[in-house]
């Protein structure tokens, strides 16, 4: 079965029952599901679930009907595989940005990642299945829980070799500074600050971020707070005025000159662009048993 191009989504599932190829656009080797494993696919990329990987794939459109706006559960039998899982849908001008830090695949195959889903699994199905008042919120929920539990799962067993935000996260010691500068991004940190905080000297610490990172800790500090800057422009109507101090600018201009350094256009032009899509945000889930 094919899936096609679904940028700006995040999935999440995990097998029930059976077995299947997972090859995923741009990953070289495909992956063998098996019943107790999970997988997130955050990047979009097409895929294939197929039982012999020689074999003509059948576009899903065909199978599912299309994701809608707001959320979907929805269950299909038939065949050999039985899969549980979730959809995300990200919005807003930065989400492309976020998503690109994160690897093209997890694959969680450990015993004790799988009893960690384990639960957010049967109960999700308990609920669609049943189908009691609010059952659909708490499976919307649990798809929450699964996608979260799966990152955190995949960051405790180290993502592997690799450079960006989610290797960073990894690295415990460089993570206690990636919190400090999530926590407080208006204080004005500086780099032996930041050294101390994750247990490093000054210069040990610039070096391993930037290896780890892909950046300086300052890029990032300040890629971070453009991100949170777009958030405010789309959702809050807030002017350029108010947002800059909050997150350590002291003026209007100097706001303005990172904000088109980083994201190629002025913030007012951004807030025109971007403020009348605040309200399409949604998370999508969805249980699909897939045949093989």
């Amino acid at each position: 079965m094919q899936f096609g191009d679904q940028s700006q989504l995040i999935k999440c599932y995990a097998v029930v029952s059976g077995s299947c190829w997972l090859q995923i656009d741009g990953v070289p080797e495909p992956l063998t599901l098996e019943e107790g494993d999970s997988f997130v696919l955050p990047s979009g990329q097409p895929f294939r679930l197929a039982s012999n990987l020689d074999l003509p794939p059948v576009p899903a459109s065909e199978i599912f009907p299309p994701a809608r706006r707001g959320g979907e559960v929805f269950i299909n039998g038939g065949g050999d595989l039985f899969m549980v899982g979730s959809r995300f849908g990200v919005s807003g001008g930065h989400a492309g940005m976020l998503l690109a830090m994160l690897p093209p695949v997890v694959h969680l195959r450990k015993a004790s990642d799988q009893a960690t889903l384990r639960w957010s699994v049967e109960r999700m199905m308990q609920e669609l299945r049943e189908g009691e008042p609010g059952g659909y919120l708490i499976a919307q929920h649990l798809a929450h829980m699964m996608l979260v539990q799966a990152l955190r799962a995949h960051l405790a067993e180290g993502p592997g070799v690799g450079v960006g935000w989610f290797f960073a996260l990894a690295d415990k010691q460089l993570a206690k500074a990636i919190a400090a500068l999530h926590s407080d991004p208006a204080r004005r940190w500086t780099l032996q600050e930041l050294g101390e905080i994750a247990g490093m000297s000054r210069s040990t610490f610039a070096l391993r971020f930037r290896e780890t990172a892909g950046e300086t800790p300052m890029e990032y500090l300040s890629r971070w707070r453009m991100l949170l800057a777009c958030d405010r422009l789309e959702t809050s109507g807030d002017p350029v005025s108010v947002i800059a101090p909050t997150i350590g600018y002291e003026s209007e201009s100097a706001f303005s000159t990172a904000f088109k350094r980083v994201m190629g256009c002025s913030p007012r032009q951004y807030g025109r662009m971007r403020r009348p899509a605040a309200a399409q945000g949604d998370g999508r889930a969805a249980t699909q048993p897939l045949a093989s």
